[in-house]
């Protein structure tokens, strides 16, 4: 009878330790908010946006024409001169090894190539 107990004791007292170490961690996760459920926000969470938020973003200068021709010559083109300029491209004619050619860039910053 003796051992009975014991054993069923060391069986209670393990019981006990296991519930034990599964609740502490998961009563950790749990949040009691009272009132609306949440706590407030931080001072300044709610800041208006700034002053250019609806201004759309500054227009880029845009491809320069000299830099249209420094590039133009780059790839291979001698007497390289622009002759238009729209508000998508630079074309730039000159001549190359097989005669009169040109190139188009686009005219954003840095002037990438766009058909040659």
């Amino acid at each position: 009878m003796m051992q009975f107990l014991a054993k069923a004791g060391l069986a209670t007292l393990l019981v006990v330790g296991t519930v034990a170490g599964v609740t502490a961690p998961a009563s950790a996760q749990v949040d009691v908010y009272i009132g609306s459920g949440r706590p407030p926000p931080p001072p300044g969470y709610y800041r208006p946006p700034p002053p250019d938020y609806n201004r759309p973003p500054p227009r880029g200068r845009g491809c320069d024409p000299r830099l249209a021709e420094d590039i133009a010559r780059d790839y291979g083109f001698r007497r390289a001169r622009v002759v238009d300029v729209t508000p998508r491209r630079v074309i730039v004619e000159g001549w190359t090894r097989r005669g009169a050619d040109e190139i188009s860039f686009a005219n954003a910053r840095g002037c990438p190539v766009l058909r040659r």
